[in-house]
């Protein structure tokens, strides 16, 4: 999972894709508007590095077990792209959060992201 947090998201590599995530991917809980599998996954990637295209993610903390890996995350980045229906606002961000992924064979299988969205609403200026 460090190799596709460094990979796909930091080097901004949606490619690397199709060798680290399995076809049938799946996402507990997917982006409004996510399709299913891989290529679901590469469509809410390609959307976030619009909105944020110097999105960077640091690990926190880090556990695995068996299939499992629980990553604590923040990523920064600057809202210089339209992102879910809201204009560029050139704001910084910082946010926070901590997903539960599958590894299986080698390959992503399946995760459950639980990210500080309001807190992202917030310093975009949509939300109070």
């Amino acid at each position: 999972m460090t190799h596709f947090i460094d990979e796909v998201i930091n080097r901004k590599n949606i490619a690397a894709t199709d060798q680290l995530v399995a076809t049938d991917f799946l996402e507990q809980v997917p982006f409004p508007g996510q399709g299913p599998g891989r290529e679901g996954l590469k469509d809410a990637l390609q959307a976030l590095f619009t909105g944020f295209p110097d999105m960077h993610w640091t690990v926190q903390e880090q556990i695995a077990e068996g299939e499992k890996v629980v990553t604590r995350f923040s990523w920064t980045g600057t809202h210089a792209g339209a992102f879910m229906g809201i204009p560029p606002t050139q704001k910084q961000v910082e946010v926070w959060g901590v997903v539960l992924d599958v590894v299986r064979n080698g390959l992503f299988v399946e995760s459950r992201l639980l990210m500080d969205t309001v807190s992202l609403l917030q310093q975009v200026g949509v939300m109070p």
